[in-house]
């Protein structure tokens, strides 16, 4: 049986499957965006699909940020929130 890739949240530090959990990616181009395939190329951090682990982190994005090796703007932080709350609720359905 192949071994199920495992990735940890930034927010409270969990290991889970790779599956299971958002990936926002750190571009070549310098853009940051979720990306809900999690193949993109570029740098990765890993938040869990539950609200709250989105909601503390993006408030701060500070060990979202270390692990993109990156610094976030205001402007990124609300639009990743936006698409990850929508991707979490439609994980719950």
């Amino acid at each position: 049986m192949k071994k199920k890739p495992q990735r940890s949240c930034v927010c409270c530090r969990t290991t889970r499957d790779k599956s299971e959990l958002l990936r926002v990616v750190a571009m070549a181009d310098g853009s940051i965006v979720y990306d809900p395939t999690g193949k993109a190329p570029g740098r990765g951090s890993y938040l869990c699909k539950n609200a709250e682990c989105i909601k503390s982190e993006l408030k701060k994005a500070a060990r979202l940020s270390k692990g993109l090796r990156r610094a976030i703007s205001d402007e990124e932080i609300e639009n990743l929130a936006k698409e990850m709350l929508a991707a979490a609720e439609k994980a719950e359905q």
